[in-house]
């Protein structure tokens, strides 16, 4: 299983389509490792650049993560950069489904929770524990000189056959154990 806890990237933009992942330009390289680099090359947000991105491990963002195209290719960019968490208000569904497949989460959480982790630790060093079996994050960020440090517990579902897929380490593996 897939590790998913770690520094946190926070995305504060809605609607962020799959060319903004990994661009449809990349799409020829044939092995997965040579995505790396090209991680939200096309992404532009206000304040965002892709330094950011370095030793992060899980992506907090808004609604319709992933629309656009439905290529496999942008769970794929994240997997290669160690990011195997993405947690938004809701996600395209075949990105969605893209990255159970890879042994990766997509997990939707309501909007007045993401809202109180913008506010509460966008612009901060802030890491999250994952206990994927008690079904439970756990949202620290670090105080900085004599700020106070905090966390957060937030539970979230995944559904059974998700579950299992992420237990496998993806479809492939699944199908292997299963059929």
């Amino acid at each position: 299983m897939k590790n998913f806890s770690g520094k946190v990237l926070f995305l504060d933009r809605s609607d962020i389509n799959t060319d903004e992942i990994i661009p449809a330009k990349y799409l020829t390289e044939v092995t997965k490792e040579a995505l790396k680099p090209f991680l939200f090359d096309d992404l532009k947000m206000d304040g965002f650049s892709v330094d950011k991105i370095k030793g992060k491990r899980v992506v907090v963002t808004r609604n319709n993560f992933g629309c656009g195209s439905s290529r496999e290719h942008a769970p794929w960019a994240f997997e290669v950069n160690d990011i195997n968490l993405v947690i938004a208000t809701g996600f395209a569904r075949i990105f969605r489904q893209n990255m159970f497949n890879c042994g990766m989460m997509a997990v939707e959480l309501p909007e007045s929770v993401i809202d109180m982790l913008f506010d509460k630790y966008a612009g901060k060093e802030t890491v999250v524990e994952t206990d994927f079996q008690a079904g439970k994050f756990v949202f620290i960020a670090e105080g900085v000189s004599d700020e106070v440090s905090f966390s957060d517990e937030i539970p979230f579902v995944v559904s059974e056959f998700d579950r299992a897929l992420v237990n496998a380490g993806g479809w492939v593996d699944y199908a292997d154990k299963k059929y």
